[in-house]
């Protein structure tokens, strides 16, 4: 793909071989490269720089957690990257991707949404302070002793089409 000069993805110290068949989660440090099949969920642990590479042949079957992500291969499951995602012309990811920077080649597949993590960070915000608000109106009382309204408002949504 178009790296960067001076942007070293982690070393290998997790290897999947292409005849390598796993059951279950993967956790791992460092880099992972994934030439086989792996049906669970892949995820780096308490590793900001972790890479995972999924080649050509590999496939996962199960959501990835992984800080970098390179894909060349089948993921059938959702993405999520806190910093970088590279699709390949052969990546497929058949679920929603999660990410800071993503970098993709022509011919990469996403049947999903592509959500940038500026986004969902500030969605999950939003819905926090909301909970915390209902869960504060609830334990509340007004001065009469009657507990507050605490169903939402409703929100129209508008579809304007042009003429």
């Amino acid at each position: 793909m178009f790296r960067k000069k001076g942007r070293a993805d982690a070393a290998i110290t997790t290897l999947v071989g292409k005849d390598t068949r796993v059951h279950g989660d993967l956790e791992f440090t460092g880099g992972c490269l994934i030439d086989g099949y792996v049906k669970g969920n892949v995820k780096s642990v308490r590793d900001e720089n972790a890479t995972l590479n999924l080649s050509e042949r590999g496939c996962i079957e199960g959501a990835v957690m992984v800080a970098n992500v390179t894909l060349h291969g089948t993921v059938n499951g959702d993405v999520k990257a806190a910093r970088r995602v590279e699709l390949g012309s052969k990546a497929r990811v058949v679920g929603n991707v999660q990410y800071s920077v993503i970098e993709m080649a022509i011919g990469a597949e996403v049947n999903g949404k592509l959500i940038h993590e500026r986004e969902a960070s500030q969605r999950d915000a939003n819905e926090a302070d909301a909970q915390r608000i209902l869960a504060r109106s609830d334990e509340d009382e007004d001065e009469d002793g009657l507990e507050p309204a605490t169903d939402p408002v409703p929100v129209a949504k508008i579809n304007v089409v042009g003429e």
